[in-house]
Parts: structure tokens; sequence; C-alpha cells
């Protein structure tokens, strides 16, 4: 491969994948394990020099540290990224330090035993993980700007469902959608990505759902926040990890990882600006992933559309359908090989991992369309399409270096802002519904919760324990509706 491409270009050479009843360090370093001898090659992970580890949910203080002891690696840099940055930042951070000569092998891997730590308790056991006293990551990735405003933390609205319900009202009423209409649409895309989970052997949760089945709220699909039932929603209940190893074209050679492993990074883009969704204009799109697909086609040559494998961010309906908007895609399609986090697993903050280890290897076995160059697609969304990020991977090289860039300042320069109300009785006076959604106790509607347009120009959030109209904007559409709001109560106006 030495004069195709330059020594110093990032290859991803390895994938892996681990599921077995057990901690989330040990998922993660058998992750790592298989990941190594996915690349074949010798000596690679005596070579890793930089192991990067998305915050999960639990305790670990250093988990790239005991990934390093447990797969027999050396010197090795550990970096642990917080929650709220783009799982893409991991993979491009990694490619980056590897085209400037910073690092020559890199693994990222992800893992949760959410149902690990389910089982033992339901059990009576002690879910306990591998203790960490005394130690640090080499390097600690801190977030920047805000995913929620006081106002959501303070009243507990910092729940994804509700907030992406309410994404999913604000979506219906700006195309004109009846609820019930959207409601199908909804119930019709979830179930394509249910079908693919069937096929899938990776997946959590195969069983292929109907359309009917996914949109009628039942004791085992209860209802969590109005449109959305437990089925409609990302599993975290999983025990998965995933892992890649990345390193430069040199090193590959000189470990002898056979050049049929190698796949090749096209675009690695993110946006690390940040907007909460109270203030952001438009809830029910997302130009800051506009800016990152107009950028990726551009870079392609093709649109997106023309990518023959993608796997699109999927932890709830409303991320799918306003990526599918925004990166041009055909809204009948099933953007997931997969099966999603609904049904192949969601595990928090990594799902990025799983869907990139199998887009890797479905581009292995030629899955890809050839004219399109195998290209595969993996999206990423943070917080509630917050900061986007997008990856790009083909199975050819090209004569340049991969596309990698943060486009904060573009996406910031696309999004409408609005200020908000900071308190929930921080306003009184007249307003108009921009989003809502509804939450239960058991099967009955209990609570509207709403995100309002002051008169005075700011937004705001509500709430009614009205249960008959809970139960009524079930079937009727509030958004648009005229209300009148005073601490931090709203009543149809």
């Amino acid at each position: 491969m030495s004069g195709i491409v330059d020594p110093r270009t990032p290859v991803l050479v390895g994938v892996g994948r681990c599921a077995d009843d057990a901690e989330a360090a040990d998922l993660m370093t058998q992750a790592t394990l298989a990941a190594l001898q996915d690349a074949g090659g010798k000596g690679l992970a005596a070579s890793i020099d930089r192991i990067a580890v998305p915050q999960g949910s639990w305790t670990y203080a250093d988990p790239g540290r005991l990934v390093a002891d447990g797969i027999g690696a050396g010197a090795t840099q550990t970096h642990l990224v917080e929650l709220g940055i783009p799982q893409q930042s991991l993979l491009n951070e990694a490619m980056a330090a590897i085209l400037s000569g910073g690092s020559e092998v890199a693994v990222v891997v992800g893992g949760e035993a959410k149902r690990w730590a389910r089982d033992r308790e339901r059990a009576g056991q002690s879910a306990t993980e591998t203790p960490q006293v005394g130690v640090e990551p080499d390097v600690i990735r801190r977030r920047q700007g805000p995913l929620l405003e006081p106002v959501e933390v303070a009243h507990r609205l910092w729940d994804p469902v509700q907030q992406y319900a309410m994404i999913e009202s604000a979506l219906r009423a700006s195309l004109g959608r009846s609820v019930d209409d959207h409601r199908r649409v909804v119930a019709e895309l979830w179930a394509r990505f249910a079908e693919v989970a069937a096929s899938n052997p990776a997946a959590a949760f195969p069983a292929a759902l109907s359309a009917d089945d996914l949109d009628r709220a039942t004791s085992d699909n209860r209802p969590l926040a109005f449109p959305y039932n437990k089925w409609h929603s990302t599993q975290w209940t999983v025990n998965q990890a995933a892992a890649v190893v990345l390193c430069s074209a040199e090193a590959a050679e000189r470990h002898g990882v056979p050049m049929d492993r190698w796949i090749f990074p096209r675009v690695g883009l993110e946006s690390s600006s940040a907007v909460s969704l109270l203030c952001r204009r438009q809830m029910s799109a997302w130009p800051a992933m506009e800016v990152l697909g107009e950028t990726a086609a551009v870079h392609l040559g093709r649109p997106l559309a023309d990518v023959p494998l993608i796997e699109l961010y999927s932890c709830f309906p409303a991320a799918v359908e306003v990526q599918q908007r925004a990166l041009g895609l055909d809204l009948l399609s099933t953007p997931t090989i997969t099966g999603g986090m609904a049904f192949a697993g969601g595990p928090f903050n990594n799902f990025v991992l799983q869907a990139l280890v199998a887009v890797v290897e479905r581009l292995r076995a030629g899955d890809g369309d050839p004219t399109a160059g195998d290209l595969g697609l993996v999206s990423t969304v943070s917080g509630l399409l917050t900061k986007p990020g997008l990856g790009v991977w083909a199975t050819r090289p090209e004569q340049r270096p991969p596309l990698l860039s943060d486009l904060a300042y573009e996406a910031a320069a696309v999004t409408e802002t609005i200020p908000a109300v900071e308190t929930l009785d921080g306003y009184a006076g007249p307003g108009r519904v921009a989003a809502y959604t509804v939450t239960f106790t058991g099967l009955e509607p209990e609570r509207v919760v709403a995100v309002c347009d002051t008169a005075d120009g700011r937004r705001c959030v509500s709430f009614s324990d009205d249960q008959v109209l809970a139960a009524q904007v079930c079937d009727e559409e509030l958004v648009g509706s005229p209300v009148l709001i005073g601490e931090g109560a709203f009543v149809l106006g």
C-alpha cells in the first residue's frame, strides 16, 4: 500500500463487539480483544498508544486503563470523554492524532452492562464494578455549552423521551399532518427498523413488530410520553460493548495487517455548538446537521442519498425523520442495517460504535454498491438534537486525507435562537403552544407538558394537570393553540 496512500493516512483495521453477561469493563476489554483479533497482524496490542472511552452510566474513574491492563497494552494514554460530546468526536480525535503523528495505534471503545446489573439486583446479588481508587485518565474531555436550560433541569424535563416526544409534535405540526396520520408514519418507520433487527444476529431484541403492535399502548408496550410507547424508545438495558482499532497506514503495514481489513475514513464531521431544544426557534428541524450533510456531500462529490449503507442514530423516531430531512434522504427508506436502538439495543452513549462495527462488517462483505465506492455512513446525535456528528467510511482509499472538522461556527450561524424564561413561574400572560407531550400513569393520560411561545417573544415550559385535556390532545392537535400561562401552568385561552 506504500505509495498508494500517505503513510500517515488513518485506517480502521479492526472491529469487535461483546454481549456477554459481565460488567461493562469486562465487556469493553473483550470487545477490544475481538477487534485486535479481527485486525490480524502481529503486535498491535503492544503498540496501542491511545484508548478513548465515551462516558457511560458506570462509575469507573479510568475505564481506558482497565481495558489497557486487560489487553496487555503498554504505554497507553487513556482518554475519558464526557457526556454531551458527539461520539464521532472520539473517532475524529483519534484520526487527527494519527494524521499529525501524535498516535500510531488507537482504540475507541465503549460499553454498558445495565442488564447485568439489573439481573443481579433482581437475584438479590451485588452488581459491584471493578474498583479504581486514586486513579484518573490521562485526558478528560469536557463538553462545552448546555444541553438543557436550568428550568428544564429543575423540573425534570431532562428525560429524553419527553423531549423527543415534543420534537415529534413540532415536526407533525410543521408538516401539517394530523395526529393519527403522524402516528401511522412513526409506527411504519419503526416497524421497518424492527424488521431489520429481526434478521440481525447481534440484535438484543430481534422480534419483528408490526406498525399496529408499535402504535398500540399495552401493558407490554406501555405509553411513555405521547406519541411514544416503550418500543418507540431506545433500549438501554443491554449488555453491549464495541471497539474499533485505528492506525496509520504505515503502522498497519508494519504490523502485517492484511489489506482486506483496511477501511478508509472519507469524512468525519461534527459540531460542538450547543443550543438547547427550548432555545431553538425551529424545534422540528436540525440546521446543524444540514450543514454537516451538505459539507460531506460536497467532499464526496455525490448526495448522501447515494451512500448504499446508512445507519442513522435512532434513539427515537423523531431523530430519524429529522435527520432524513436534514441529509436529503428518502423518507420511505429504512436508514439502518442494525435495526436501530430500540431493537438492536441502545447502550448508553456508545451506539455509534455498535453501528460502525456493523457498517464495517458489511463493507468488508461487499454489501455496498461498488459504483458508489462501497461507502458507509454513520450519524451521531448528542443530546436532544443538540450536537450532530457524521462519519463516512470506504473500502477504497483516496489521494487526499479524510475531511475531519468541527463545524461549530457554521452550525451556529444557521441555528435561529429564542430566549428562554428561566423559571417555571417566570412568565404570566398569553402564549401559544409550540410543542407538547402527554405523560401517563399506567395506561392513563395524566399531564400535558408544553413548550410555549410567549407574547413577549420568549419560550417557556408550562404544564396542565387536566386529565381530560391530556386525553383529548392524544387525539387532537394542541400545537398552535392559544393558552393563558401563570405560575407554570396553562389553560386553553
